[in-house]
């Protein structure tokens, strides 16, 4: 797949892979710093670790890069689909297919280090004669190996002007680090025999004495765990195109010479014939030459209905053959097929949708430049009233460590922790904090029809019979008949039949026929089970009440199949999608939670305004193409709504990453799933309603805890100020803020799912 491309005139369109961000801040500095280049227009995606730039004539993709690189990042054009995808053992994508090692063994580092740091500093029972050495010595790594990512993030903001959480760690970790080296080295910290008494009193001192090493590694270890669970939901965000690249066949039987022959479909070329047998994907976009069938293509179109195809209509890639052989004309291979297509759809939606920046960046962009403005401030205040050097330092350095963020660095990571634990007991998977800002501005939810608020499978729903005709009499016969066809519409009604008749004879004689229904003897009786059309062939016409009844069932947008034998017409049965029983309760729901729901398919108007109808939906967009979706996404959020989309096809995937929020059924495809940002594990609709509740309910969590966790901090600075902050009080209220934020996230795990 090329990864720059010719857009209208005079312009270029490219891609690049963007490398050292550390926050969604990071990549709101790369798009800003390439859109003041003349000519460039570019979105830069922190989830996807992407830039999709187009640029005019006079800029080259080396400008471009030189730009990010400038901006204190990497950037290069990605490597193509199968080369990122399938690396192979020991070659250049092998250490790609880990990039979470490196993050992990910082976090396991500062963990195992970080603990008995912080019980030595906590217990003084435990404070043996050369404690704080020993503390020294495991703190070191933690602060310069572990929390290295954090420092070189600080000094790529400092030197743009910015500030992020990085920016807060890195100042508060130094700041409690550095000083409890100078405490050590040149104050009374080293002596043999020192101890932190459990003293909570507020009382001036030097300084000289304390030192705040827990500090330094415990935030570390707390953060960067934050950091590895929200980087192992992130790494998913492209997986959506390994999906759909993955669902079309991997080989094909081409004809050449007269014989068959079996090859990887990247090498089929456009003009070959290929075989397509029964229950086979159809491996490329072509035209049917020889043979007919129904092919299944509900995966790609969201048609509930199964397609007849033959000689002369057009097939698409990655459709299923569920009838008989088939042969195929290539037309379309590679990057040109629908599928490659869709793919492109997916990553362009995943590409300009805007990353939601942490609550915490924001935050601290305000509240960093605050904090050292004001320990200078006090540096200067205490040293212009004659303290002396070293107190004036102790108050100013006490300003920078008692910012330091433990409570906010468990802010986020907790409440996600316990709130995905929660979904994941109810059947609701939440990719990442971002999906949760969404969840609170969303106002309208788009529901796919097939697999979503269907069941995605042909069902048999209605038998009607005419006068003196036996109903389980018609299952039986029409059963045991459409038993012996490949047909999904035939399963269907075989399947039906043995539900309600019970055990179903073997035909005597059978013979399908295209287009038209099946024929044969069960139980010595000549049957016709198919079209109306078939029937009059044997000059057989259906009664009033059945013509009756198969109008109505096609008015319905269902399929109506028609039944005979011995020379009579005697019954007609519906078959169609059939609508989820908790499909219309949750329609209730979604309008509680203040959503208005749409039901978007490719289906016909009929068939989706009979389930519309059903289920309590007022608006229906249908006969939607799957590349359309994405438009009917795009002008909603161009009306200035916010959407949510639920579907569970390849079909979807798109419009499931271009939607503000994409809740994925768990029973669809891994395309759809992948590309969501929530999973209803169970296929049940109601579960987005609950999905919507839980994940509101979580942000709420997280912006509660974030206000405590600051409200610690800021009232804790007037006393850091002052000079009578000692390490006791720093580490009692440091520990008292992180148990109320883990104990305020501990509370979703009373969220119940609506009975």
């Amino acid at each position: 797949m090329s990864t720059t491309t010719t857009g209208a005139a005079g312009t270029t369109e490219t891609e690049l892979a963007i490398g050292g961000m550390t926050c969604a801040s990071c990549a709101a500095r790369i798009e800003k710093k390439l859109n003041r280049m003349d000519g460039v227009a570019a979105t830069v995606n922190y989830a996807t670790e992407k830039a999709k730039v187009t640029f005019s004539d006079d800029v080259t993709v080396a400008d471009l890069i030189a730009t990010v690189e400038a901006t204190g990042y990497t950037a290069a054009p990605p490597a193509p689909p199968r080369e990122r995808n399938a690396p192979e053992q020991g070659g250049p994508g092998a250490e790609a297919a880990d990039e979470l090692r490196p993050l992990r063994q910082r976090l396991v580092t500062a963990v195992v280090l970080a603990v008995p740091v912080i019980v030595l500093a906590m217990v003084p029972a435990l404070q043996f004669e050369y404690w704080q050495w020993l503390s020294l010595t495991l703190t070191a790594p933690v602060v310069t190996y572990a929390a290295w990512p954090f420092h070189r993030a600080a000094w790529t903001n400092a030197r743009h002007g910015a500030a992020t959480m990085d920016s807060l760690i890195s100042v508060g970790t130094s700041a409690a680090f550095l000083w409890s080296l100078w405490a050590l080295f040149f104050g009374s910290a080293g002596m043999p025999g020192m101890t932190h008494a459990f003293e909570l009193t507020i009382a001036r001192s030097d300084g000289a004495g304390n030192i705040y090493l827990e500090a330094a590694a415990g935030v570390t270890a707390f953060i960067l765990a934050g950091r590895y669970f929200e980087a192992r939901s992130k790494r998913r965000a492209g997986a959506a195109l390994k999906a759909l690249l993955e669902l079309g066949a991997k080989e094909v039987t081409v004809l050449r010479g007269g014989r068959e022959e079996r090859i990887r479909t990247e090498d089929l070329a456009v003009g070959d014939r290929f075989v397509v047998r029964p229950g086979e994907k159809i491996a490329t976009d072509g035209i049917v030459v020889e043979g007919s069938s129904a092919v299944d293509a509900s995966m790609l179109t969201g048609e509930s209905v199964p397609v007849e195809v033959g000689v002369g209509d057009a097939v698409t890639g990655a459709t299923l053959n569920a009838g008989g052989r088939l042969v195929v004309e290539a037309t379309r291979v590679g990057a040109d097929t629908q599928l490659a297509r869709m793919a492109k759809l997916v990553e362009d939606a995943q590409n300009g949708k805007a990353a939601a920046q942490r609550l915490a960046d924001r935050i601290s962009a305000v509240f960093v430049p605050v904090v050292i403005a004001l320990a200078l401030a006090t540096l200067g205040f205490w040293l212009g009233n004659g303290a002396g050097l070293t107190a004036a330092f102790t108050a100013a350095v006490a300003v920078l460590i008692i910012a330091c963020p433990c409570a906010l660095g468990l802010a986020t990571p907790t409440a996600l922790m316990v709130g995905t634990g929660r979904g994941a007991q109810l059947g609701i998977l939440i990719k990442g904090p971002e999906v949760l800002e969404t969840t609170r501005k969303v106002d309208t939810i788009v529901l796919d029809k097939t697999g979503t608020v269907t069941t995605g499978r042909m069902t048999l729903l209605k038998v009607h019979t005419a006068a003196s005709t036996d109903e389980r009499e018609v299952l039986r016969l029409a059963g045991a008949l459409e038993h012996a066809s490949e047909h999904p519409i035939a399963q269907a009604v075989a399947t039906g039949a043995a539900e309600k008749a019970g055990p179903l004879p073997v035909p005597e004689d059978f013979a399908n026929l295209p287009g038209l229904g099946v024929q044969g003897v069960v139980d010595g009786h000549a049957v016709l089970v198919g079209r109306e059309k078939l029937l009059a062939e044997w000059a057989m016409h259906l009664p009033a009440e059945l013509a009756r009844a198969k109008e109505e069932a096609e008015a319905a947008g269902r399929t109506a199949i028609a039944v005979a034998w011995d020379g009579e017409a005697r019954a007609v049965l519906e078959v169609a999608d059939a609508v989820k029983d908790t499909s219309a309760e949750a329609i209730r729901r979604l309008r509680s939670l203040g959503l208005t729901p749409i039901l978007l398919t490719g289906d016909n108007r009929a068939v989706a305004e009979a389930v519309a109808r059903e289920v309590g939906i007022d608006e229906v967009i249908a006969e939607v193409m799957p590349q359309d979706k994405v438009d009917v996404v795009k002008r909603l959020q161009g009306e200035g709504r916010s959407v949510a989309m639920v579907g569970d096809g390849v079909n979807d995937a798109a419009a499931l990453a271009q939607a503000d929020l994409g809740l994925a059924m768990g029973t669809g495809t891994d395309a759809a799933i992948e590309a969501g940002d929530l999973t209803l594990v169970r296929g049940d609709l109601r579960a987005a309603a609950d999905a919507i509740r839980l994940s509101r309910r979580t942000l709420g969590t997280i912006k509660s805890n974030l206000f405590w966790a600051f409200a610690y901090n800021v009232a804790a600075l007037p006393l850091a100020a002052s000079g009578l902050l000692n390490p006791m009080i720093a580490g009692a209220a440091m520990a008292f803020s992180s148990v109320f934020v883990v104990g305020n996230s501990l509370r979703l795990r009373g969220f119940r799912a609506e009975s």
